[in-house]
């Protein structure tokens, strides 16, 4: 397992129940040793003028998962893990349902960790694929 313990859904949604992933309603929906899986609902909230999953509401996905997993496997009373750098490429639009991302380490280190956020739609078909670079640092640098 590689979180620092054992956390439950509750635990995790308790920070997901905040913030910009409160007003997205982005929810932990399964814990595994080695990946966390999130949740967003493609609303209006998400959406482009045009209808489709809007693509910076993927990327908001993505940074929240792969930040808050970092958060899970640090010791939050010393470090924090915040966004370093965050890519996404966009492979396939979508309108409505729930989008589903699923958030793997690519690399655990001392002071980085890279996770891959791939994400679908509810017929499993690949909507976007993301990779974010999260920074650890000592606590009493956050401001």
């Amino acid at each position: 397992m590689i979180w620092h313990k054992k956390y439950t859904l509750e635990e995790v949604n308790s920070i997901f129940d905040k913030y910009m992933t409160k007003l997205l309603d982005i929810k932990a929906v399964e814990i595994q040793d080695n990946h966390i899986i999130a949740t967003m609902p493609i609303t209006d909230h998400v959406r482009q003028p045009f209808g489709i999953l809007h693509g910076g509401a993927s990327v908001v996905l993505a940074e929240s998962i792969g930040s808050v997993a970092s958060n899970l496997i640090i010791d939050t009373d010393k470090y924090a893990g915040v966004g370093l750098d965050i890519n996404a490429n966009h492979v396939r639009s979508a309108s409505q349902g729930i989008l589903k991302a699923v958030c793997s380490p690519l690399h655990i280190g001392k002071t980085t960790h890279v996770w891959d956020i791939k994400m679908y739609d509810e017929k499993e078909n690949l909507i976007c694929i993301s990779r974010l670079t999260v920074a650890i640092i000592e606590k009493s640098r956050v401001i």
